[in-house]
């Protein structure tokens, strides 16, 4: 198995753990767009950075607070959340 075989497979691996804790509890998702737009006004890193922190305290899914300590699976998430907040500004 290469490298990028592995690494893919780490991802997948992350990604549906993750999903399993969404459909486990689907109130995680509301909680995480309440997060992300409290901290929408914020310039990107702190954005990321108190959306991480906020869902890791008040859900049972974990995100570091460090950008740099993020799997793949952690910025996909924020990053999609980033995407929903800023389409939802964009239609008021």
């Amino acid at each position: 198995m290469s490298a990028s075989e592995i690494h893919k497979t780490r991802v997948i691996n992350e990604l549906r753990g993750f999903i399993k804790k969404l459909l486990q509890d689907p109130a995680i998702l509301e909680q995480s767009l309440l997060i992300a737009r409290r901290h929408a006004d914020l310039n990107e890193r702190d954005m990321l950075a108190g959306i991480a922190r906020e869902i890791s305290d008040t859900t049972s899914v974990h995100i570091p607070d460090d950008p740099a300590e993020h799997s793949d699976a952690d910025r996909l998430f924020l990053e999609l959340l980033k995407e929903v907040i800023s389409e939802e500004q964009a239609l008021y």
